[in-house]
């Protein structure tokens, strides 16, 4: 089996956004993207989904959400459930970023959990793995994103090729790190492993978005690798100019052909 996959450019905003600030970034991201050569998306704060999904109404760039609850309904104070998100247009939401886990807590099976919420609404969930600079040091690595994956693999087995990967070192997340073309490959092709040897050939098609610190400088070497499908961009995503040099390094990379 062949499989041609366009590559996916997601912008995080995390936690920075106004009306006026989102405005005058969106106009200039769609001014200057013209027909991309890959899939786009901007994840932005839920406060402004509403904004934002009129701004991007008819053009080439996908609304995405920073989180989903892992209930459907019920009382759970400020959350906002998947089909809350499916009401307002919404195609991915990052699930288990690492500053979700380091911060509030949650562990693979409340990640997991979350992902099979956004599939049921036909929202594709973005699955953030990846490991600290202590389990690196310690050559843990290997360990820590295989089982951050396996569950959610274990939970949504049957539509594990719907999701998108996001493999972020949590050492090189706005610290202006980066980790290597090499080290990065490396990670994603035990991904690609793990997840062939749950979905078969579909694994093929799953694609695996890079998100330590890509940006414009380096993008085109991260995105040249084999494996790496795409990015999931931090600070960059803020930039206009800067987000579509990455989108354009994206739409130049010749999408992967893997058997």
């Amino acid at each position: 089996m062949t499989m041609h996959k366009s590559k996916l450019v997601a912008g995080n905003w995390k936690m920075n956004a106004s009306l006026a600030a989102n405005e005058t970034l969106l106009k200039a991201l769609l001014d200057g993207l013209g027909q991309p050569g890959c899939d786009v998306a901007v994840c932005v704060p839920a406060p402004y989904l509403a904004q934002v999904q009129q701004l991007v109404r008819g053009s080439a760039v996908a609304l995405g959400a920073q989180d989903v609850s892992h209930q459907a309904s019920g009382a759970f104070t400020g959350e906002q459930s998947a089909a809350m998100l499916q009401e307002f247009g919404v195609r991915y939401a990052i699930v288990g970023h690492s500053e979700r886990r380091q911060y509030h807590g949650e562990r693979d099976e409340t990640v997991s959990a979350k992902a099979a919420q956004a599939l049921r609404h036909g929202i594709t969930p973005i699955v953030c793995v990846g490991e600290t600079l202590h389990e690196r040091e310690a050559g843990q690595t290997e360990e820590v994103v295989r089982r951050q994956l396996a569950a959610v693999i274990h939970d949504n087995g049957h539509c594990i090729s719907e999701i998108v990967v996001a493999y972020e070192p949590v050492w090189a997340i706005g610290t202006g790190k980066t980790a290597t073309p090499e080290q990065a490959q490396a990670v994603h092709h035990l991904l690609r492993e793990q997840l062939h040897h749950a979905a078969g050939d579909k694994a093929a098609g799953i694609r695996i978005l890079y998100g330590g610190s890509m940006n414009a400088a380096n993008a085109a070497q991260l995105l040249a690798q084999p494996d790496i499908d795409g990015g999931l961009i931090g600070g960059a995503s803020l930039k206009a100019p800067d987000f579509l040099q990455i989108i354009a390094a994206a739409g130049q990379a010749a999408p992967a052909v893997r058997a």
